[in-house]
C-alpha cells in the first residue's frame, strides 16, 4: 500500500511537470486537434499529445521503484515475463497513438497493432482463462481464451478512445476505473496491480488539471489508447484472481460507461448502414449537451455515472449469487432508464435514426479525419451523397513539385459543373468541382465541406510529416470501396 502511494505521488509530479513542456512542443509543431467541425465543441484549435505526459508519469516511478529491493519488486520479478510483456505492450500502444496524433494512421493499421499486442499478452500468460457467472459457476474457456482476451483488450482500448470527446471526460472516466481496479486489487491482496494502478492514477491526476474545461491540452490518441490498454489489462488481471460469482462482469461494470457508449455507437452505425468507424455526434456526452447541459455539467454527470458503476463493481466483488442477481437487475434497470432519458430507443426505423443535419455532421467529421488519400476520397464521396452532390472532381496540386492528384466521378446527364477554390497553402492547392442534385444541395453546406477538406489536407500534407510522392499512388481514379 505504501509503495503504491509513493508511486501515485511521483507519477502525479512527473505528469504535472511534463505536461506544460509537451504542450509547448505541440504548439511549436502545429500539432493541434482537428479544426472546428459540427461534432466538435471547441472554438479554437487545442494542442494534443498530452498522453505523452501521462505515459511518462506512469513509467518513471515504476522503473524507479521496481529497481529498489522491496517485496513488491520481488513479486514483480517472480512474474517477470508477464510484467515485461505488459509494460512493453503499453509502450507499443503509446507509440501507435503518438503516430496517429502526429501523422494519422488508418483504422486497419491501428487494429493490426492492437490485435498483435493483445496476442503477445496472451502468449506471455496475461489472458482470460475462466468465466465465473452466478448460478453457473466457474468454467474454463479453453480454445476460446484467445479470442476473449484479444477482444477484451482491443475493445477497452477503443472504448476509452471513443469517449474522449469533452474536456476532462476520458481522464475522469479512466481515473474512476483505476480507483475501482485498485480497490479490487487491494481486496485480492495483489500488490503489483495496486502499484500499477497507483502509478496510472497519479499520472492521470497530474495531467487532469490541464485537461479540465477549458482544456489547454488534449491527451490525444496517445493518451486515450494508453489508458484503455492499462485499464483493460488491470481489470482483466484482477477479475481473473477473483472468486466472486460474477468475476467476468466486474470489469465490464467498472468500465461500463465507455463500453456502453462504444456498443451503442456500433449498433446505430450498423443500423444506419454506415461504417462502424465513421464519426458522428450521437455519443452519450453529445446527447447530454443537446439536452441543454453545460460542458462541465455534462462531464460531472458522466463522472457520477462512472463512480456509481465503480461502486456497483465493488459490490459485485463481495456479493453472493442472490445479491449479485439483484444488483445486476437494479443496475440494468437504471441503465435502461438513463438511456431512455437520453433519447436512445431499442428499435428505430431507418428514416428516424438520424436527422439530415446529424448525418451531414457525421459525414463531415469523417472526412476531416481522413488518414490517407484513399480514405479522403472515400469519405468525400460519402459526404457528397449526404449533401446532395451528384458528381465530384477533386484536384490536389502539391506546390513543391507541381504534381497534381485528381479524383473524379461522372455526372448523370448534361448538368453544369461548379468550381470551388477550397484552399491554397505553401504545400498544396485544393480545388473541387461538383454537380448538384437539383433542389437538394443547400448552398450553406459548401463552407463546412471546405472546412472538412482543409482539416484533412492540413494533416495529410503538413510539411513536417510530408511523405515521399512515390508512396502515395499514381493518381488514378478510385472506387468508393463500400
Amino acid at each position: 500500500m505504501r509503495t503504491a502511494g509513493v508511486a501515485f505521488v511521483l507519477a502525479c509530479l512527473v505528469s504535472a511537470l511534463l505536461t506544460p513542456f509537451v504542450r509547448r512542443f505541440a504548439l511549436a509543431r502545429g500539432l493541434f486537434d482537428d479544426q472546428v467541425l459540427a461534432r466538435k465543441i471547441h472554438g479554437r484549435p487545442i494542442p494534443r499529445l498530452g498522453g505523452l505526459a501521462i505515459a511518462a508519469g506512469f513509467y518513471v516511478p515504476l522503473l524507479a521503484l521496481l529497481l529498489q529491493a522491496s517485496s513488491v519488486g520481488q513479486i514483480f520479478y517472480k512474474n517477470i515475463r508477464m510484467s515485461v510483456a505488459f509494460l512493453l505492450g503499453g509502450l507499443v500502444i503509446c507509440g501507435l497513438g503518438l503516430l496517429d496524433d502526429v501523422r494519422g494512421t488508418g483504422a486497419g493499421k491501428k487494429f493490426l497493432v492492437q490485435f498483435a499486442v493483445a496476442g503477445a499478452l496472451f502468449a506471455a500468460g496475461i489472458r482470460i482463462e475462466n468465466l465465473t457467472l452466478p448460478f453457473v459457476g466457474s468454467f474454463a474457456l479453453g480454445a476460446l481464451s484467445l479470442p476473449f482476451t484479444v477482444l477484451w483488450v482491443v475493445g477497452v482500448i477503443n472504448a476509452l478512445n471513443l469517449i474522449d470527446g469533452l474536456d476532462g471526460l476520458a481522464a475522469g472516466v479512466a481515473f474512476f476505473g483505476v480507483a475501482t481496479t485498485f480497490a479490487i486489487a487491494f481486496l485480492h491482496h495483489d500488490p503489483v496491480m495496486m502499484l500499477f494502478m497507483g502509478a496510472l492514477g497519479g499520472a492521470i491526476v497530474g495531467f487532469w488539471a490541464y485537461n479540465f474545461n477549458p482544456a489547454s491540452i488534449f491527451m490525444g490518441d496517445t493518451g486515450s489508447m494508453f489508458l484503455g490498454y492499462v485499464l483493460a489489462v488491470g481489470a482483466m488481471r484482477t477479475s481473473q484472481k477473483s472468486s466472486t460469482v460474477v468475476a467476468i462482469l466486474v470489469p465490464i461494470v467498472a468500465l461500463g460507461l465507455p463500453i456502453a457508449d462504444t456498443f451503442l455507437a456500433i449498433v446505430r452505425r450498423v443500423i444506419a448502414g454506415r461504417p462502424i468507424f465513421s464519426a458522428d455526434r450521437q455519443h452519450i456526452h453529445h446527447r447530454l449537451l443537446d439536452m441543454g447541459l453545460s460542458h462541465r455539467k455534462a462531464v460531472f454527470t458522466l463522472y457520477g455515472a462512472s463512480i456509481l458503476l465503480g461502486v456497483v463493481a465493488l459490490m459485485l466483488t463481495l456479493a453472493n449469487n442472490r445479491e449479485a442477481t439483484l444488483i445486476l437487475v437494479a443496475t440494468s434497470l437504471l441503465a435502461y432508464l438513463g438511456l431512455k432519458k437520453l433519447g436512445y430507443r431499442p428499435t428505430l426505423p431507418d428514416a428516424e435514426i438520424e436527422t439530415a443535419a446529424d448525418a451531414q455532421a457525421a459525414a463531415l467529421a469523417g472526412l476531416a479525419q481522413a488518414s490517407d488519400e484513399r480514405r479522403l476520397w472515400r469519405e468525400l464521396r460519402a459526404t457528397a451523397r449526404c449533401l446532395g452532390i451528384s458528381a465530384l472532381r477533386l484536384s490536389l496540386e502539391e506546390q513543391a513539385d507541381g504534381d497534381t492528384i485528381i479524383r473524379s466521378t461522372k455526372p448523370n446527364g448534361n448538368v453544369p459543373w461548379h468550381r470551388v477554390e477550397v484552399a491554397a497553402t505553401d504545400v498544396v492547392l485544393i480545388r473541387m468541382d461538383y454537380c448538384r442534385s437539383a433542389g437538394v444541395l443547400d448552398a450553406s453546406a459548401i463552407e463546412p465541406l471546405k472546412e472538412a477538406l482543409v482539416a484533412a489536407c492540413a494533416r495529410l500534407y503538413a510539411p513536417e510529416v510530408e511523405e515521399d510522392s512515390n508512396t502515395r499512388g499514381d493518381g488514378a481514379a478510385l472506387d468508393d470501396g463500400r
